[in-house]
């Protein structure tokens, strides 16, 4: 699927990937986590795991091309597309509702090797992908869309969104200061201290971290790996499976545990197996507004304060922000439905001719419920006349009838002159203010978030797509690279022996000289000269050294260690 293909909202987190922007340091740090994670993963993810990485043309010596990936998961029917780092929830789950696997096409920094704050290329295309091989995962997956798609997001959550993105981009940006990363830290702190309440869209965010992003799968004392933060994570996947993270079987509890995006999670979840993640999905499905509809549906769309549809029995769509409902006092069922514009009128998701959210740009409102007389054909026949409609709830509309409007036997909207609405003593629509559409329908079968008609509504006031700057490299970055680019050069033309010895030395003079600390560079030179110069001096001089890195670089001493883990399988 091409972007153009796409949805008109959703065109805009699509971005071109670019290889040429990769730096041969960049290949080097994806090929160290592959060969890092394939190493550790063949034991201890989910069986599919291996067979995935093959099937979707994911290979340990170069980062993948996304048009090559998106072809072979053609055959599982997926498509992927590069988008630019972190994107919103709600446009990663619609992109997945669409088959699409939306795949961030930016690399690591060489500093967070082990763990990355942000979502990358290792995240998505070598984590997220490769379980889609697997048939019962990817209709989970599918299907979990599809529900996310119907999660009311509130304005909330739109702060909140930012302020992690924002944390995010500034922990993997290498010229952030420790008081930058201080300052979107407390930023994000005080805009979650100011959260009232867990969202649908939260429970969902959270139900998808502790599943597909972090999820592990099988027996509850030995469970394999399959959540793409766990397979693209080289720290993580090793702690994880560790005492000091506590397991919990997985339940729709799921839900109610919160999260941090930017550091290692404390607690995981144990799915019994694929089709549990499916069972637990349909549990929380049955809870939400899309659902259940009626009040507490209303109440939801209200309080999250963004642009929800509420659905009427007959079919008929409302859009726009929510703000009050009024209620019958005897049975508390709603019974008059207040909008702030913009407001759009639907049928079966698809925007009704002249019920647009320009038509309706400053609010809309409606009675619903029973009426105590008046038929289908008694309306037709009305026409051009005065006619006062009277609810069983009280609510009275008088006003000139227009127009009648049915679909597949379905009264959905009369139009009205000159009308007054009136509940009680108070007045809810006056002849002043226009025409007076009245959607038709006894109750709220559904409410679910956004327009129903998407493409037709308009911009919404929501997330802002942010674009991941191109990095400006000084003379010193772009010499580092071009001793990266030598050492490549050499493993793929295959020289060994004294020829390989020399070049590497000439190479290793320069690192010496300039970039005294720099580990992965001299890993990949020690690799090359064990499997081709093993009798060279060099392969104990460079053992030497990087044995001093290790000790020397703190965390990163590690990383060396399991580099040199797997120095002897070039």
């Amino acid at each position: 699927m091409m972007a153009q293909a796409l949805p008109q909202h959703l065109r805009k987190y699509v971005v071109q990937q670019n290889y040429d922007k990769y730096t041969p340091v960049d290949q080097a740090c994806w090929r160290f986590v592959m060969r890092q994670l394939k190493a550790f993963l063949s034991t201890h993810a989910h069986e599919c795991y291996l067979e995935g990485l093959k099937k979707t043309g994911i290979e340990i010596e170069k980062i993948p091309r996304i048009d090559d990936i998106s072809k072979k998961l053609e055959q599982f029917g997926w498509r992927a597309l590069p988008v630019s780092g972190f994107i919103p929830p709600a446009a990663f789950m619609e992109l997945q509702s669409l088959s699409v696997l939306p795949i961030a096409s930016d690399m690591r920094a060489i500093s967070h090797l082990m763990y990355t704050p942000a979502p990358d290329i290792v995240h998505e295309a070598a984590g997220h992908a490769p379980i889609l091989v697997d048939p019962e995962f990817a209709q989970y997956l599918k299907e979990y869309a599809q529900v996310a798609k119907k999660a009311i997001i509130s304005d909330e959550d739109l702060r909140v969104y930012e302020a992690i993105r924002r944390l995010s981009d500034v922990k993997e940006n290498p010229n952030s200061t420790d008081k930058d990363v201080a300052q979107a830290q407390q930023n994000l702190d005080q805009v979650i201290s100011q959260t009232s309440h867990a969202s649908e869209a939260t429970e969902l965010s959270r139900m998808n971290w502790w599943t597909a992003e972090y999820g592990l799968i099988g027996d509850l004392k030995n469970p394999k790996i399959f959540g793409a933060g766990l397979l693209s994570s080289v720290g993580e996947s090793k702690w994880c499976l560790s005492d000091k993270v506590k397991k919990i079987p997985l339940t729709l509890d799921c839900i109610h545990m919160s999260y941090d995006i930017t550091e290692p999670q404390p607690q995981l979840f144990v799915a019994k197996d694929f089709q549990t993640l499916t069972k637990v999905l349909h549990e929380l499905a049955d809870t939400m507004a899309f659902r259940q509809g009626g009040l507490e549906g209303i109440k939801k769309a209200i309080r999250a304060k963004t642009v929800n549809t509420v659905q009427l029995d007959s079919g008929i769509q409302i859009s726009g922000q929510c703000t009050e409902v009024l209620t019958n006092s005897e049975n508390n069922k709603p019974i008059y439905l207040k909008f702030q514009g913009p407001v759009q009128l639907s049928y079966q998701d698809q925007e009704l001719p002249g019920q647009g959210s320009k038509y309706h740009s400053q609010g809309y409102g409606t009675a619903i419920g029973p009426l105590k007389s008046h038929s289908t054909q008694q309306l037709q026949a009305l026409v051009d006349t005065k006619v006062r409609l009277e609810y069983l709830s009280g609510v009275v509309v008088e006003g000139v009838l227009k127009s009648v409007l049915e679909k597949q036997n379905h009264l959905l909207l009369l139009g009205f002159d000159q009308c007054t609405v009136q509940y009680q003593n108070q007045v809810l629509f006056e002849p002043a203010w226009g025409t007076y559409d009245l959607a038709m329908g006894l109750e709220v079968t559904s409410v679910f978030g956004g327009p129903a008609d998407r493409a037709s509504y308009g911009d919404l006031d929501d997330f802002v797509a942010a674009r991941v700057p191109e990095p400006k490299y000084t003379t010193e970055q772009l010499q580092k690279f071009s001793l990266y680019q030598k050492v490549r050069d050499l493993r793929d033309q295959k020289i060994q022996g004294i020829q390989l010895e020399s070049e590497l030395q000439s190479v290793l003079n320069a690192a010496d000289k300039d970039f005294s600390k720099d580990w992965l560079l001299r890993l990949e030179s020690y690799e090359l000269i064990l499997a081709r110069a093993p009798d060279s001096e060099l392969k104990n001089q460079l053992s030497e050294r990087l044995s001093t890195l290790s000790k020397e670089l703190g965390p990163e001493g590690m990383l060396i260690a399991d580099g040199l883990s797997l120095a002897d399988q070039l």
